[in-house]
């Protein structure tokens, strides 16, 4: 089982940086890729970038390319996602999901998730 709790949200200037958590309390051993969600206010959920088992291969919707990181530690069971050179429209919920195995990264902006954190909160002020 995954269970997936997401951190590190909150209310920070244009420019500015947040660091998110995702932490996998479940403790599975087997392979998973695990994505970045978000929806913002009045708008549809959307990809934001994803990192597969090892940590070798990520990908990136164009808005964040440049300025979000992900990277695992899989010592922790933590994915995490560097936000750096904020903007106002990247306001909105935050979700990490994982989907299990390992599909091919060309799918992973629009697959189905099998598992989702609750999210949280990225406001960004201008």
């Amino acid at each position: 089982q995954v269970r997936l709790a997401e951190s590190g949200g909150g209310l920070v200037q244009a420019g500015g940086s947040l660091r998110l958590s995702c932490v996998d309390s479940g403790r599975t051993v087997r392979p998973y890729t695990t994505g970045w969600f978000r929806r913002a206010p009045g708008k549809e959920r959307e990809f934001v970038a994803a990192i597969n088992w090892s940590g070798t291969n990520t990908d990136y919707t164009d808005s964040v390319r440049g300025r979000f990181t992900i990277a695992s530690d899989n010592t922790k069971n933590t994915v995490f996602l560097q936000m750096n050179s904020l903007k106002p429209e990247d306001t909105a919920v935050y979700y990490c999901a994982a989907v299990l195995g390992r599909p091919i990264s060309s799918s992973w902006r629009w697959i189905p998730y099998d598992y989702w954190g609750q999210g949280t909160q990225v406001t960004v002020s201008s």
